[in-house]
């Protein structure tokens, strides 16, 4: 299978339809097959300040004694105000990420883009790092269907992250207990969706969807991310109980 791999790699067209297939059999590798990958919401959890993050940091600083913890966090309204100038300026746009400095106290570093080779020793030391969840476009991005913001944003990259280490399980820590047919923050009638399949979230058509699109149609090609749960950070111990396992919100398979 490795020969064949080898001989079809220099001797085909990289877009060759027999050579994605060889590529698509060749054995699984997880890098970082015991840790489990967050997402803390940017606008959702970090913008609410110390009411809503203290406790957080508290139970994170908790997870990490008995998890190795990958801790991706997201722009909030920094991000939204960094579209707004590059939008503007027909510039690229950028995110900031604080949360490292919250860590800090309890020996958990922040690494960037170019850091994560020393990602396990660093979770063999302090069981956890925080990085910036928005995918490395220094200056470009895929082109969006409509507008100039980037439909890959941190839930997108964080979900990078998970699959291409190859980590055990992907939490979206948000401050809604899940996915729901609308947004429950404007619409009282909006109900809670537990389970779906990320076709099924799709095919829902949703006007307001938790988390980024893209993430459903990568999660359907995935070797490794084959499910998310998305959480409701504000409520304390929910955070916990998912990464011991439990079902605490809406969980969103591949298949």
């Amino acid at each position: 299978m490795t020969a064949g791999l080898n001989g079809a790699l220099l001797d085909k067209s990289l877009s060759d339809q027999a050579l994605l297939e060889l590529t698509g059999n060749a054995p699984d590798f997880r890098v970082l097959p015991d840790a489990s990958v967050l997402k803390i919401g940017g606008q959702s959890v970090m913008d609410r300040g110390r009411a809503a993050i203290y406790p957080l940091v508290e139970e994170l600083a908790a997870a990490k004694n008995t998890h190795q913890l990958l801790i991706g966090t997201g722009g909030g309204t920094r991000a939204r105000h960094a579209y707004a100038v590059g939008a503007g300026l027909g510039l690229p746009t950028g995110v900031l990420s604080m949360l490292g400095y919250l860590m800090a106290r309890y020996g958990v570093p922040v690494v960037g883009s170019d850091g994560f080779a020393a990602v396990p020793l660093h979770l063999e030391q302090s069981h956890a790092v925080v990085f910036a969840g928005m995918p490395p476009f220094g200056m470009w991005h895929p082109v969006p269907d409509q507008g100039v913001i980037p439909p890959y944003r941190t839930d997108t990259g964080i979900f990078l992250v998970a699959e291409v280490y190859g980590c055990k399980q992907l939490i979206y820590v948000k401050d809604e207990d899940g996915l729901y047919t609308a947004n429950p923050k404007t619409d009282a009638g909006a109900t809670l969706i537990p389970r779906a399949t990320a076709a099924e979230v799709i095919a829902m058509d949703l006007h307001d969807v938790v988390i980024e699109r893209p993430v459903l149609t990568m999660m359907q090609n995935a070797r490794f991310i084959r499910s998310v749960q998305i959480i409701n950070g504000l409520k304390p111990g929910l955070l916990t109980r998912a990464l011991a396992g439990e079902h605490v919100g809406t969980i969103i398979t591949a298949d």
